[in-house]
């Protein structure tokens, strides 16, 4: 039993380990700070830009009150609260999405270019060299060639 939790634990830490495992950790946390900058410049660069076509409504500011069925009232106000369909806040989450896809293809892309240049260059490494062509004759040979090719014509 301890020799089967040793090669367990073994094989965790090799799993740990590898270099897979690390990517695929830095992609994530990368991951997660990307879409929080995607998100902030949503909302803060383009959403901006955006309402100025929309007359200065913010999108946050696009929702649609619904029915209540049974009025709740704030204990602090005394109002009653009312329940909306934010769908300008659902429009925005869109727009950050197409910006993180535009950027997450974009750099898909260039990896891959990148990847594709990098086996080319392993592929061209990889193949042998072109055999050097024969040294040219010198200048006795080539005289002697003359003379063997006189000497047959006789």
């Amino acid at each position: 039993m301890a020799e089967e939790k040793k090669s367990f634990i073994q094989e965790f830490k090799e799993f740990a380990i590898s270099g897979n495992m690390f990517d695929m950790a830095i992609g994530i946390i990368i991951g997660g700070v990307f879409k929080d900058l995607v998100a902030s410049f949503t909302n803060n660069v383009i959403m901006p830009i955006i309402s100025i076509f929309t007359g200065g409504v913010s999108f946050d500011q696009w929702k649609i009150e619904l029915p209540t069925i049974f009025e709740k009232t704030d204990p602090e106000t005394g109002e009653i609260v009312k329940n909306y369909l934010t769908f300008g806040t659902f429009i925005s989450a869109i727009i950050s999405f197409l910006i993180l896809m535009l950027v997450v293809f974009l750099l898909v892309k260039a990896v891959n270019k990148l990847r594709k240049a990098v086996e080319a260059k392993k592929k061209k490494e990889e193949e042998p060299a072109e055999e050097p062509a024969p040294p040219e004759p010198s200048a006795e040979e080539k005289l002697l060639i003359e003379i063997r090719d006189l000497l047959a014509k006789k």
